[in-house]
């Protein structure tokens, strides 16, 4: 059994054939999924997918997405702990509201840090920073959007002390860094770009992982893996992946499929 441990599911690249999609990915031996939120105006449809069997949810905002999240800057201040209630239209506010309505949902996210974007790199990380106070509040897990910014977000991950730790996702980063995360009890989540010839330095990392300390993922519909440039992705390319990743291992699939399977859920709390 394969679970992708984070795929956008809800994107209205899958709305012409969403269904066959599970079919496909079934069939490949993918048979649970890990959907993440990313603006408050996809949420409705996160949650109308979280009542499938096979697919859990998460709920957060995603810091590429900034200028369609609405958020109160009072409520971002350092000070402010989550304890006041804001305005009805707050983002921040919102996400309280919908997770404590929705035990469900597994996991704060998909939330943090984007460098690419200099120019709103502040705003990333109080939007960031907050809901990392939601997540610590609620005791849940946290799925992390880090992109060149491993060594920053890993200190202040470990300055708030997450007590459910986390899943660092699409990590591309060293394997010193890596260390880091996962001393911190946060997973690395492996998908497309392990794949990649030209990615030696996550390659070596993969295969120095502990057999506890990844998950794999496909990140659908973006991040397709070596031979799919250009196309969408989906969850079916979970077993591909999987292949690679027993290649760069010296394992088998079923070796890696058993670690990741049981990782995802000791990390997302499933009962498969």
């Amino acid at each position: 059994m394969l679970i992708d441990a984070h795929c956008h599911l809800d994107f209205s690249a899958f709305d012409v054939d969403r269904e066959a999609m599970f079919e496909r990915a079934r069939a490949v031996g993918v048979e649970h999924f890990v959907v993440p939120g990313t603006t408050r105006a996809r949420w409705s449809a996160v949650l109308a997918l979280g009542k499938r069997d096979d697919t859990s949810v998460c709920l957060g905002l995603h810091p590429y997405f900034l200028d369609d999240h609405e958020v109160n800057a009072s409520r971002l201040a350092p000070h402010r702990l989550g304890s006041d209630r804001l305005t009805e239209g707050d983002d921040l506010d919102a996400l309280e509201a919908t997770l404590d309505a929705h035990p469900e949902v597994v996991a704060v996210g998909e939330c943090g840090i984007d460098a690419r974007f200099e120019a709103s790199l502040d705003a990333q990380w109080a939007l960031f920073e907050a809901q990392l106070r939601i997540a610590k509040a609620r005791h849940l897990p946290v799925v992390v959007h880090c992109v060149r910014a491993n060594d920053q977000v890993a200190k202040r991950l470990k300055e708030v002390g997450l007590p459910a730790g986390g899943l660092i996702h699409a990590f591309a980063g060293s394997r010193q860094q890596a260390e880091r995360f996962l001393a911190l009890g946060f997973l690395l989540g492996l998908g497309g770009a392990a794949t990649h010839e030209r990615a030696q330095r996550l390659r070596r990392c993969v295969a120095a992982l502990p057999d506890h300390g990844y998950v794999l993922e496909t990140d659908s519909p973006d991040m397709p893996p070596a031979g799919f440039k250009g196309e969408r992705n989906e969850p079916a390319r979970l077993a591909g992946i999987a292949d690679e990743v027993a290649a760069l291992r010296q394992q088998t699939r079923s070796e890696v499929a058993a670690a990741s399977t049981a990782n995802a859920a000791r990390l997302f709390r499933l009962s498969l």
